[in-house]
């Protein structure tokens, strides 16, 4: 005897959806990007308990979240660019040329003023930190797209599906970090934080005012709508894309708590860079290794041979000479660590080494624009290993 499709329903339960697909399996990318945010937030309930927030990052925090993660991170991109031969000689202009433009624009910037240098600084930053979980959310939904193309025979409908999802994905997590930015342009003369400098956000408080309240409706809208849809896609595709969802909440939450929520220099810094910098990291060592099995006789290769704990040492070694030049000839702000400094600079001399202090930061954020475009990624079989295509 036949059974009807609603006794079916009413008498077997529907399988459970599967969760996927990730980048480096469940358990690393739930680690990386769940608990790096995790983290971030423990330490400035931790911080507030302490005392220590609200309030300036303190020296431990600094060395742990600035220099350990922050400015580290920066150096990964060596592991891509510049410690692997064949791909400066395959593109020997733009590791060439890069440098030379952003030490130029940056000389030429500190001459107008010290301040002009760092506000353009600060909003190329901004949107590389935006661009940054752009980025995470397109990784997810590419390897969404993968896993369609085989359940669906239909190919426009795969596109239609990839593009509409592109388009909410896209204003959930502008949304979620412009919001936090239009607040904090609003409310900046109580601000009791920086990017970089204090007066590097251009004052267009009066304006940010007036846009708040659209940018906080929308921001609330973009993140339900990103939920309908994933709700959607779950009866739809049969599979939770819980990677994607992850990025996006801890990039809304992340974001709300550091700049909106709270108003201090620690709990800013310490939202800000640990979910910007472990994740980077994670990706940059995933991709260093799978480089490694392919060409082990490169630099970045030889490095790696001591493992996770070289990639570590080195980056910190780095960031460790960066700071201590930044300290030594202009900041002065860690004598604990770097020892005194007599040393005073003219605003000509600083013209010139300023933006080569700031050139590592810079080019990284340049080289971030064009390292992972598809082409790249088609073009180089280690970096598909390091995001599971």
């Amino acid at each position: 005897m036949s059974t009807s499709p609603a006794e079916t329903r009413a008498g077997t339960a529907a399988p459970a959806p599967a969760l996927g697909p990730w980048l480096w399996g469940a358990r690393v990318d739930i680690g990386v990007f769940a608990g790096s945010a995790a983290f971030a937030l423990v330490c400035i309930f931790v911080m507030r308990y302490a005392g220590i927030a609200p309030g300036a990052l303190p020296p431990w925090a600094w060395l742990v979240f600035v220099l350990g993660i922050d400015v580290s991170h920066v150096y990964s991109t060596l592991f891509r660019t510049y410690l692997d031969r064949e791909e400066l000689a395959r593109h020997r202009v733009r590791y060439v040329a890069l440098p030379l433009i952003a030490y130029a624009l940056g000389v030429a910037l500190y001459a107008q003023g010290a301040l002009w240098f760092w506000r353009v600084l600060a909003y190329v930053a901004v949107f590389h930190f935006i661009r940054q979980q752009v980025g995470w959310v397109a990784l997810y939904r590419a390897r969404a797209g993968a896993t369609r193309r085989q359940s669906l025979r239909d190919p426009q409908q795969v596109e239609r599906r990839q593009s509409l999802d592109k388009l909410i994905d896209e204003v959930a997590v502008y949304a979620s970090t412009l919001y936090p930015i239009v607040h904090w342009h609003a409310h900046l003369s109580e601000t009791r934080f920086t990017w970089f400098v204090q007066g590097d956000f251009v004052d267009f408080s009066h304006a940010a005012s007036l846009l708040l309240p659209a940018a906080r409706w929308l921001w609330v809208a973009a993140l339900v709508g990103f939920a309908l849809r994933q709700l959607w896609l779950v009866r739809s595709d049969g599979f939770v894309q819980l990677g994607k969802c992850v990025v996006v909440a801890t990039t809304a939450l992340t974001w709300y708590v550091g700049i909106v929520a709270t108003n201090s220099d620690a709990e800013f810094t310490v939202t800000n860079v640990v979910v910007h910098g472990v994740p980077y990291m994670a990706f940059l060592y995933f991709y260093a290794q799978a480089r490694r099995r392919e060409a082990p006789e490169q630099p970045g290769s030889q490095l790696l041979v001591g493992g996770l704990l070289a990639f570590a040492g080195s980056l910190l070694l780095f960031a460790f000479v960066e700071e201590l030049m930044w300290d030594r000839l202009v900041w002065k702000d860690n004598a604990w660590l770097f020892g005194a400094s007599e040393v005073e600079l003219g605003r000509w001399a600083l013209c010139f080494l300023v933006p080569l202090l700031s050139l590592p930061q810079f080019t990284h954020y340049l080289l971030d624009g064009v390292l992972w475009r598809r082409r790249d990624t088609r073009e180089n079989a280690a970096q598909r290993a390091a995001i599971g295509m």
